[in-house]
């Protein structure tokens, strides 16, 4: 009886770089079992052909303009193997290694290409082990933070400056972030939200709301021992006992 033949993995490589990207496929030649679907040159093209094309496996660089690779992480199917292809410094590579992400640092050989590979037939369908924004938050130096979120609402790719954001509110798994008159829910935990921004801007002013301090008009008694902040378009959000003394320390007041 004949052995069923194994499907071919669908590979897409995602590199702003044309002689990488060449390389990459040029390696993906020597690899049985893996097919080539497409290319990308931007981080768009990379969420667009993840999209269209359905791959196995996603070959992705970190630094590409529009989106960068962890943002393109937090916007494609879990299921895809992704093994970042990076020039990162040694902190984000421990980042990666911790968090068992497959990753190869530029230049890489044939042969460690192949061990990629490898590692990434075994994660195929498992999802991460560890979401995108937690994944970028760690392999970030100390000390910095996000300067913009990009969140998928429906069919659109929305690009948001941290300093358009008002305030941001916790739902279990889910933040609704409030910006430019209007909001946006997206799949992330307030905890971790909170360490990927700048912490002298955003304070955690209750356990369900992120306050960026700048919107801050003036703080008002509501109801037993808690207070509101009102912005300074009107709205209002809840202070606890807590938040209050982290707000009025970021203040100064």
């Amino acid at each position: 009886m004949t052995k069923p033949t194994a499907p071919e993995r669908r590979v897409l490589i995602a590199d702003d770089e044309e002689p990488a990207r060449r390389l990459l496929s040029e390696y993906l030649g020597g690899a049985p079992g893996f097919t080539l679907v497409g290319q990308a040159k931007n981080g768009f093209e990379a969420v667009q052909l993840a999209s269209s094309e359905k791959p196995d496996v996603l070959l992705l660089d970190v630094q590409m303009p529009k989106l960068d690779g962890f943002e393109v992480l937090g916007l494609i199917a879990p299921e895809i193997a992704v093994v970042f292809t990076t020039a990162f410094d040694e902190y984000a590579v421990r980042a990666f290694e911790v968090h068992a992400v497959d990753y190869l640092l530029k230049p890489f050989s044939a042969e460690r290409f192949t061990q990629a590979l490898a590692r990434a037939e075994k994660r195929l369908g498992g999802g991460r082990a560890l979401p995108a924004p937690a994944l970028a938050q760690a392999a970030r130096p100390p000390g910095t933070y996000l300067d913009r979120l990009v969140i998928r609402d429906g069919a659109e790719i929305l690009i948001i400056p941290v300093s358009d954001i008002d305030f941001v509110k916790g739902q279990d798994d889910y933040v609704e972030v409030f910006h430019a008159a209007r909001s946006t829910l997206t799949q992330q935990t307030l905890a971790s939200l909170e360490t990927s921004l700048e912490p002298r801007q955003f304070v955690r002013v209750h356990r369900s709301y992120l306050l960026n301090v700048t919107r801050v008009a003036r703080l008002e008694p509501w109801g037993q021992g808690s207070k509101v902040a009102v912005l300074t378009d009107g709205r209002t959000v809840p202070v606890s006992r807590s938040g209050e003394a982290r707000l009025k320390s970021v203040l100064g007041v």
